[in-house]
């Protein structure tokens, strides 16, 4: 993974940057020419098809930047829940860590985190095998 700097920092989303915005004021323009130079319906209809198109992509959009941000929000979760047990930070090995196990942690009650976080770390654990491992099951009924 890249370093990041102040330099880098920025995080540009391609579908939304480099494809929405640019799409979004071609249309514009387009509407704007047509409105002012035909009356041509099927014209307006393949704008009216555009926009809706472009609807959906945003809608589509916003449950990607939800989703990134529930994740992040997890992975918040899980560093504080483990350092308030432990006294450790858990960031000294969750690079080893994939997302799934990470996602799949946060299901475990405090009194099994600390042995689940251990045996993923040693016998590195699937997803799926963690929650299955959960004895008694800590429900998530916030996510997106």
């Amino acid at each position: 993974m890249k370093i990041q700097t102040y330099r880098n920092h920025i995080r540009f989303y391609t579908p939304h940057h480099f494809i929405y915005y640019p799409i979004l004021i071609g249309f514009l323009a387009a509407s704007i020419y047509f409105a002012c130079t035909t009356e041509d319906k099927l014209i307006w209809t393949f704008i009216s098809i555009g926009f809706v198109f472009l609807f959906w992509l945003a809608y589509m959009l916003r449950q990607h930047y939800a989703l990134t941000l529930q994740n992040r929000i997890i992975r918040l979760e899980l560093r504080y829940r483990y350092f308030t047990l432990t006294g450790k930070r858990f960031e000294e090995f969750e690079y080893k860590l994939t997302d799934d196990q990470v996602f799949a942690l946060r299901f475990a009650p405090d009194n099994e985190l600390i042995t689940l976080v251990a045996n993923t770390l040693e016998n590195n654990l699937t997803g799926a095998a963690i929650k299955r491992a959960i004895v008694h099951w800590r429900a998530d009924y916030n996510r997106v």
